[in-house]
C-alpha cells in the first residue's frame, strides 16, 4: 500500500514522503492516527502542488538546521550520574538529560530528535541530533560520576 506521510515517523520516513507499507500497518495505525493518507492520484497532485509552493520555505528551514549543526559541532557536554564503585551507572543516561544539558548552553532542542545508544557506564559517547531529514549533528558527551 502506498501512503503519503503527514508527519515524521521514526524508521519509516519524513513528512510528505510517499512510502510503501504493509496494508495492516497503514490501515490500522498510520491512517487512523492521522499520520498518513492513502496515496491516490488526486492526493499525489495536491502533494506536488503543496511542495512546489513550500520549496523556498523548506530551503530556509534547511539552512537554519545547517547553521545549528555547525554551532553544535563545537559543543562538548558533561553529564553527571550516580555510579557504583565499578563505574556502572544506576539507571542510564537518556536523551532527556542530553536535551537539558544543551538547553543550559542555550540550544533549545527537542529530546525526540536526539538519538543515543544505551549508556550504562562512565565514559565518552556521541549523540546524534536529527535537525532536518538531510541534516544531522554529532554531539559528543562525557558521563562522569557524581
Amino acid at each position: 500500500m502506498k501512503i503519503i506521510l503527514k508527519e515524521d515517523v521514526s524508521g519509516l520516513g519524513y513528512k510528505d514522503d510517499v512510502v510503501e507499507v504493509k496494508d495492516g500497518y497503514g490501515r490500522n495505525y498510520l491512517i487512523p492516527y492521522g499520520k498518513a493518507v492513502i496515496a491516490t492520484p488526486s492526493a499525489l497532485k495536491v502533494l506536488a502542488e503543496n511542495q512546489r509552493q513550500r520549496a523556498h520555505k523548506l530551503a530556509k528551514i534547511k539552512a537554519d538546521a545547517e547553521a545549528l549543526a555547525a554551532s553544535l559541532k563545537d559543543v562538548k557536554l558533561t553529564i553527571g550520574a550516580k555510579t557504583s564503585a565499578t563505574g556502572t551507572i544506576f539507571g542510564s543516561v537518556n536523551s532527556i538529560q542530553i536535551a537539558e544539558a544543551l538547553e543550559k548552553l542555550g540550544f533549545n532542542i527537542d529530546r525526540k530528535i536526539i538519538e543515543i545508544e544505551p549508556v550504562k557506564e562512565v565514559g565518552e559517547y556521541t549523540a546524534t541530533v536529527k535537525l532536518h531529514k538531510e541534516v544531522t549533528a554529532q554531539v559528543p558527551f562525557e558521563v562522569i560520576a557524581e
